[in-house]
């Protein structure tokens, strides 16, 4: 599939998603859509940018998640970023689990 043809699915996906606050739906929607791996890995990616966030070590990190550095070095790389996504995601996940 094309990268033009791919966002556009995406840009639908993600569409579909923030519309809906039923995090349950969410949850049962991302298991039915992912291999078991895709979803260790993407709730693998989310836990190494909260604990960079939270400032641990990214050897710490290494150890704990069983990553490599250049994995971490990448997420930390992201969070730096101007508009990060990963730094936005974060502070709304703060802003809703503080409620």
């Amino acid at each position: 599939m094309a990268t033009n043809e791919s966002d556009i699915y995406l840009k639908q996906l993600s569409k579909a998603l923030a519309s809906t606050k039923d995090d349950t739906l969410i949850f049962e929607f991302l298991h039915s859509i992912l291999t078991p791996n895709e979803i260790s890995e993407v709730a693998l990616r989310w836990a190494l940018v909260m604990k960079i966030h939270e400032g641990n070590s990214q050897r710490k990190i290494a150890n704990e998640l069983g990553l490599s550095l250049c994995k971490i070095t990448r997420g930390s790389k992201e969070l730096k970023k101007k508009d990060s996504p990963f730094r936005k995601m974060i502070e709304k996940w703060k802003e809703l689990s503080e409620k």
